[in-house]
């Protein structure tokens, strides 16, 4: 395979305007959703099933996103009902609208059962302050005290501020599955590391696949380490799951994003994806040739400025690179009298 094979490229130069569609494949439009966030929008797809339409996600649960869905509905979706709703994973730009899909427009759910469950948690666990295992959990990070005083006194983010509630009942997709949907047959491949269980699609009769979070260009999806789960290795999984997609990844494919623009190249993305990481791992293990707490570890795995809005995201992944490289067996902690972790390089002979 030659170099110009390799290469990442982009057949849609603009992404489509606020209520409008671009058909990327023979019955397959792709539609953006605004996001109130840097990473400022969402990429939802419609699959043409004859006398309906699938969604593949849905954006966030707000009044400015259900008005853009009707100017959808009735104009490039006009005429035909939405059957069913895919949530390619449990994040709420893209689940946020599905319960409403279900109760409103009598849509069938399609999601894994992992994202179905984390997302119906999510939305019934309302808190009006941090738990106390968060704010545990940021202690042991190191969070910036200004930023950790004024967390702790204020309503934390909660899934039912911008997910729809979700009625019981889904349509279970899962690995080795398959699903119709636009005249083609997809093979169901689940990735890890972004989300637990994220979808992902693969045509059978074209170059198509649809990728969500798991596969994006220019961009690498955030892998985080949340309270709920403090030693999780969300690194390992997104490195597992890039070297397990990779032999069906083909330079022609057209991969339809959950973010930026549809792309061909994926084999070249897969490659850079799981490079990304490693070497922000080498620059990490080099930075911690002494001790840091997790927030101290910004500047080499992200090598510019983390602003507040970006703070909570960019803490999380630090603790994911630094679980990897303890589990790994190349750094060493030490819980400091600030109930902070202290993370150092493993020296050469240490048990």
């Amino acid at each position: 395979m030659d170099g110009a094979d390799r290469q990442i490229r982009y057949p849609f130069e603009h992404p489509p305007a606020e209520g409008e569609a671009i058909e990327v494949a023979d019955g397959i439009l792709w539609m953006r959703l605004p996001l109130p966030m840097a990473l400022d929008h969402v990429n939802v797809y419609a699959l043409d099933d004859g006398d309906a339409w699938t969604l593949v996600d849905s954006g966030f649960d707000s009044r400015r996103t259900k008005a853009i869905w009707q100017s959808l509905l009735d104009g490039p979706l006009a005429g035909k009902p939405v059957a069913r709703v895919i949530a390619t994973h449990h994040h709420p730009d893209h689940i946020g609208l599905a319960g409403w899909f279900q109760t409103d427009h009598g849509a069938e759910l399609l999601t894994t059962r992992t994202a179905w469950l984390f997302a119906r948690m999510l939305t019934l666990d309302e808190q009006d302050r941090p738990t106390p295992e968060a704010l545990a959990f940021w202690r042991s990070a190191g969070m910036a005290s200004d930023i950790y005083a004024k967390r702790a006194d204020e309503r934390p983010f909660n899934f039912a501020d911008i997910v729809a509630p979700l009625p019981v009942g889904f349509t279970r997709l899962d690995e080795g599955g398959v699903l119709q949907a636009a005249g083609r047959t997809w093979d169901i491949r689940l990735g890890h590391g972004h989300a637990p269980d994220h979808l992902t699609f693969w045509s059978r009769e074209d170059a198509l696949v649809i990728g969500g979070d798991q596969l994006l260009p220019s961009i690498s999806p955030n892998l985080g380490v949340y309270p709920t789960e403090p030693m999780a290795d969300p690194l390992a999984d997104w490195l597992e799951s890039c070297a397990r997609l990779a032999p069906f990844a083909t330079p022609d494919q057209l991969v339809l994003p959950g973010h930026k623009l549809p792309f061909t190249g994926l084999p070249t993305r897969l490659d850079q994806l799981a490079e990304n990481h490693h070497g922000a791992l080498s620059r990490l293990l080099d930075h911690l040739a002494q001790p840091r707490k997790a927030a101290d570890c910004f500047p080499p795995l992200f090598k510019r400025e983390i602003n507040e809005a970006a703070y909570g995201l960019a803490l999380v992944e630090a603790i994911a690179h630094l679980n990897h490289l303890l589990i790994r067996g190349d750094a060493t902690r030490e819980m400091g009298e600030d109930g902070a972790w202290r993370w150092q390089r493993r020296q050469h002979g240490d048990q």
